[in-house]
């Protein structure tokens, strides 16, 4: 038995070993592709395990994450900080190996993965952040940035929709230092994959402009280097190599099986599997001696690149410190000093829709913050997104302009990115921009269309990204659209998911605050939510600072003496509704204050004093926003009311809806009367 062969087994044991220890997890893949996994890793894979966020490593992408124990094998055996102990430790609480790869708890991986096709669409971000940093970084004599991305993807993987998504956005960028090497075995969980999933693959990728090779025999290392290698040379696609393999190979019971996808061999099986191969039978968790020297030392190139890249690096700082600087800044998404000097500020006569403002402050901090990047689904007219000036993000080797078209040069160097009417793989692909660093991404869309994309949203919230969320077009107030475009439950969703901060700014002072709020975070997603109608500013002289916006909810307009009979507490266009309301009841005697609320999720993390000194106790209050009234309930009290819609809008302008679900002065005022018994 060859060397490479022995390696090539010492995976395969160590991950149904583990998986048997567990009494959990899918050994078939590991099983199948251990071989693909191993060619790509010993013979292509740039990376250095001492420094497992080197900036020029490739990037690797396990996309059918359920086979996780295949990637712990390989970084076990390539010398990364992860121990036999760890890997007896799988899918056991507060290990490094969990059940599905977690970006953050296992060295060495890029990636959460496991919800299936989204590792794949988030390696075409990570190819995108490459080829971008090499358009705007390298240089003839200085090359900084070079690397590929590499992602191992599933025959679910390939099922699903926004692989499909991602597949074509790829091939229209011509990102060329994208491969993919395909597990192919036509096995899934409940069955033979043609029981639902009979379409000619490769042809598909073909169609979306990938270069596409297939080798026939998954055992065959070298014919599966040899594809890996000539998918390198092809320098204008990105590029799909097919492995058919065998899924649990070497079992002698469950190889070519559903039976080996999901569920451990069970312990007959292991030791029958292990003799089949012609391992011991006795022992587990053990690897030889010299297929641990032997792969320890494939990582030799990558440290070699490394270190090679490092004295590159320190010859750019030399020459042009601040280029430098300005990489770095990108990787570590530090914001430089005046990056927010150009935010403007607006004055009370400036009424307009906050997703207007947000455009005009997106490209001010835009102006300061290079590695700032983004774009929309086909929607930048819309949502005020575009950045101006800054070019398109676009395959300069594939894509011919429009004939008579005007505008700047397509190349890989702009930075206004267009995912066509794509949500879900945008969001995606945002969040390998994320991963890869040097780009801060933001994505754009109506905001009912966040349903589209929720999945990815959520592995924003779960890997802790910096991905900026643009959403327009926020509440029935869109109009003649009607209903299917009108969002009522897309907040509550929002606020229920871990680690998101939404943000709904009732003018134009608060959108700036808004989008400063969501630069300085770099731990998790910020929703920004914002309205197509108009609103009015408020004139800060007499009103609270538009800066206590970081506070998530604060006093906007105080009640006469400061002794309120009710207090107002609205988001967004709901806010000058709930000024005007206000402004009525004291017509009447009622004095109410009026708090805005554009964060619940900010206001719930201030301290105490803090909450009690917005919302004392003992006044009663009334909320108001135009949509779904879940979780409001809190604000108002036992003895409030919540003012919400729970239905669906209708098609109709802006004002008569408005009108007809009671978001009227005078229906607030009303309901605030009643809260109180006036």
């Amino acid at each position: 038995m060859s060397l490479d062969q022995r390696c090539v087994d010492a995976i395969r044991v160590l991950s149904i070993d583990a998986i048997q220890k567990a009494n959990s997890g899918h050994p078939g893949l590991p099983l199948g592709a251990a071989p693909m996994a191993y060619a790509l890793w010993a013979r292509h894979l740039k990376h250095d395990p001492s420094d497992p966020t080197w900036p020029d490593r490739d990037r690797f992408v396990l996309s059918g994450g359920h086979g996780s124990m295949l990637l712990y094998s390989l970084l076990h055996l390539a010398g990364y900080d992860l121990s036999l102990d760890d890997l007896r430790a799988f899918r056991q609480r507060g290990s490094k190996t969990p059940g599905h790869p977690e970006y953050g708890i296992t060295p060495g991986v890029e990636t959460t993965t496991g919800p299936l096709g989204q590792g794949f669409a988030t390696a075409v971000g990570m190819a995108m952040a490459e080829a971008h940093l090499a358009a705007t970084n390298n240089a003839p004599g200085r090359t900084i940035v070079d690397h590929f991305t590499y992602v191992l993807a599933s025959d679910g993987d390939m099922m699903e929709g926004v692989a499909s998504e991602a597949a074509s956005l790829a091939g229209h960028l011509c990102l060329g230092k994208l491969i993919c090497v395909y597990d192919s075995n036509d096995i899934s969980l409940a069955g033979a994959s043609g029981l639902c999933f009979t379409e000619d693959v490769g042809k598909r990728f073909e169609a979306y402009g990938w270069d596409v090779a297939t080798v026939t025999d998954g055992n065959d290392i070298d014919a599966i280097d040899a594809a890996i290698s000539a998918a390198k040379k092809v320098s204008d696609k990105p590029s799909l190599v097919i492995v058919k393999t065998i899924i649990g190979f070497g079992s002698p019971n469950k190889a070519n099986s559903c039976e080996s996808h999901g569920s451990p061999l069970g312990k007959d099986e292991v030791a029958a599997t292990k003799r089949n191969l012609g391992w011991a039978d006795d022992t587990d968790f053990v690897v030889p001696a010299d297929v641990a020297v032997h792969f320890a030392a494939t990582a030799d190139a990558g440290r070699a690149a490394h270190t090679a890249w490092s004295a590159a690096f320190a010859g750019w700082q030399a020459t042009d410190a601040s280029a430098a600087r300005s990489f770095m800044q990108g990787i570590e998404m530090e914001l430089p000093a005046g990056w927010d000097a150009e935010v403007p500020v607006f004055g009370v006569a400036e009424a307009m829709a906050t997703r207007a403002s947000s455009g005009k402050v997106l490209n001010a901090i835009a102006k300061r913050l290079p590695y700032l990047a983004g774009g929309s689904a086909d929607l930048n007219p819309s949502t005020n997104t575009a950045l101006k000036g800054m070019g398109d993000f676009e395959g300069s080797v594939c894509t011919t302009p429009v004939e008579g078209a005007v505008g700047p040069t397509w190349s890989f160097a702009g930075r206004n990115q267009h995912f066509g009417v794509r949500e879900f793989a945008m969001a995606a692909a945002a969040n390998g921009m994320a991963l890869h660093g040097g780009i801060r991404p933001f994505v754009a869309t109506f905001f009912n269309f966040y349903d589209y994309l929720k999945p990815a949203l959520r592995l924003s919230a779960l890997m802790d990204l910096p991905v900026t969320y643009v959403f327009t077009h926020d509440s029935i107030a869109l109009g003649e659209d009607g209903p299917t475009h009108q969002p009522i439950e897309q907040l509550a969703a929002l606020r229920a998911t871990p680690n998101v901060v939404t943000l709904r700014p009732a003018d134009a002072n608060e959108t700036a605050e808004a989008w400063k709020i969501a630069m300085r975070r770099k731990t998790g997603p910020t929703a920004l939510v914002l309205s197509r109608q108009k609103v009015p500013n408020f004139d800060r002289t007499v009103s609270g600072p538009a800066d206590r916006t970081e506070k998530g909810g604060y006093i906007l307009l105080e009640a006469e003496g400061a002794n309120p009979d009710v207090i107002l507490v609205a988001t967004g266009s709901e806010v000058a509704l709930a000024a005007s309301a206000a402004a009525l009841l004291a017509k009447d005697g009622v004095q109410a204050r009026v708090v805005s609320m554009p964060s619940c999720e900010l206001f719930d993390a201030q301290d105490e004093a803090y909450r009690l000194s917005v919302l004392p106790k003992g006044v009663k209050r009334v909320t108001i926003e135009a949509a779904a009234t879940l979780g409001w309930h809190k604000y108002a009290g036992c003895c409030g009311a919540v003012i919400g819609l729970d239905r669906f809008g209708a098609s109709a302008p802006a004002e008569l809806l408005l009108e007809e679900f009671g978001f009227t002065p005078a229906n607030v005022a009303a309901v605030a009367k009643g809260v109180i018994g006036k």
